[in-house]
């Protein structure tokens, strides 16, 4: 009974969180959405929140550098994350696979600033022999890569490892391959928590502001190529927020509140995708 009480109290407390933030962003975005409109904010032509009528609001570039950093960094994390728990849990020695764990969680315990610091000392000089300036979509998308992977790892690892040993022992009996055994019984089984953990590497790769912040470039314009620096929500706010005023301020709160709104529509949108996938193995 007591646990039960615990339960759901816990359960409100998170939701009321979630509700509570919402409302502060609201409340602060309030005076831009009324003043400047939300329209404008993606068709003001350019990012320049000067005051008066000269003043530009639009996100566009921002969202966009959003947008394509992260897609960029779940098409990269993505696979390599569910290829290295596939290959932990089913292709190598169990004291291979301890090191590999150990060794993802170190990763995934690196704070974002020491990643960013590699990606600007290492990664953002070598891309730069490529093509200048080196602060890029490139970098922030590789960045964001190393960042994600963990979550992936993690999630998919704990997948393949839900399969209950009885059947993989059921599948082998009856003559069928260790390919052939992941193609027909573990991959499709597995489907709706794998798309949990890309949901939830992508909406952390979204979220993310510091290593960002240090390898992208963040010039508010929309990239024409990889190698464009870009500026992405979180960065906007970052660099923004400290000495920002009045409709200024209000802006930022704008885009905070428009980034928890996306943040919650991938969230959804993960769950549907679940649901469907666990619906059709079902059947």
């Amino acid at each position: 009974m007591l646990l039960a009480v615990i339960g759901r109290s816990a359960a409100v407390t998170v939701a009321g969180l979630v509700i509570l933030i919402a409302g502060f962003l609201l409340l602060h975005a309030q005076p831009a959405l009324r003043e400047i409109g939300f329209v404008r904010f993606f068709a003001d032509a350019s990012w320049n929140p000067s005051p008066g009528p000269e003043g530009r609001f639009d996100i566009v570039p921002a969202l966009v550098g959003s947008a394509l950093a992260t897609a960029l960094a779940a098409l990269i994390a993505v696979p390599i994350g569910i290829t290295a728990a596939l290959g932990s849990t089913f292709f190598v020695h169990r004291a291979v696979a301890r090191l590999v764990d150990s060794g993802v969680g170190v990763l995934a315990g690196l704070p974002s600033v020491v990643i960013g610091l590699w990606g600007l000392t290492a990664l953002v000089p070598w891309i730069a022999r490529i093509r200048a300036p080196g602060a890029s979509l490139l970098a922030a998308a590789l960045v964001l890569a190393v960042m994600v992977v963990p979550t992936i790892y993690v999630a998919s690892r704990g997948a393949f490892k839900s399969i209950p040993k009885t059947c993989l022992d059921g599948a082998t009996a009856l003559g069928m391959t260790r390919i052939g055994i992941l193609r027909a019984a573990v991959l499709p089984t597995v489907k709706p928590a794998l798309a949990v953990g890309a949901v939830l590497a992508i909406t952390r790769a979204l979220g993310e502001t510091m290593a960002v912040v240090m390898v992208a470039g963040n010039v508010a314009a929309i990239p024409r190529s990889l190698f464009d620096p870009v500026r992405t929500l979180t960065a906007n706010i970052a660099l923004e927020l400290p000495y920002a005023t009045g409709l200024h301020r209000s802006a930022l709160f704008a885009g905070g509140a428009g980034l928890m709104a996306l943040t919650w529509s991938l969230v959804v949108l993960g769950r549907c995708i679940s649901r469907a996938w666990s619906g059709e193995h079902n059947d």
